[in-house]
């Protein structure tokens, strides 16, 4: 299956990332409900996060919990939310929006047309963040 992830990760679509190791990788999502709001997102194009293997499935959570510890304290955040929705691309990938409040949740405030500017500057703050958190694989 090649999905759209799959052509960020190859390469083949332009992505900005915070983090690539041998399994998953960490990139900024084109329509951010918040400042640093990532995806995690297994290499292999698994549809549903349910469908995953049991070792894939506990690394990619474990890197969603690097990325939202990081998220917290670059961002200036209370928490960091996590949401599996699964609708919008069938390859499996986690959110995780920094948030203050759970209105920082709602999808339906997504921007828009954000500036590739922007998105990159959101992957180094959370990559340095996470290099500085000693996180493998953080770019």
């Amino acid at each position: 299956m090649t999905s759209l992830f799959t052509r960020i990760i190859d390469g083949e679509l332009p992505g900005h990332f915070a983090l690539k190791d041998d399994h998953c990788v960490v990139f900024m999502t084109i329509a951010p409900i918040t400042d640093g709001h990532a995806l995690v997102v297994p290499r292999q194009p698994v549809d549903h996060w349910m469908d995953m293997s049991a070792e894939l499935n506990a690394h990619v959570f474990g890197v969603a919990r690097h990325v939202a510890n990081a998220q917290r304290r670059a961002f200036n955040r209370a928490r960091v939310g996590l949401v599996i929705a699964g609708f919008e691309v069938n390859h499996c990938h986690l959110h995780c929006v920094p948030a203050d409040e759970m209105a920082n949740l709602n999808f339906a405030h997504q921007q828009k047309d954000v500036a590739p500017e922007r998105l990159a500057a959101a992957a180094a703050k959370l990559a340095a963040q996470l290099r500085s958190d000693g996180v493998p694989g953080a770019l």
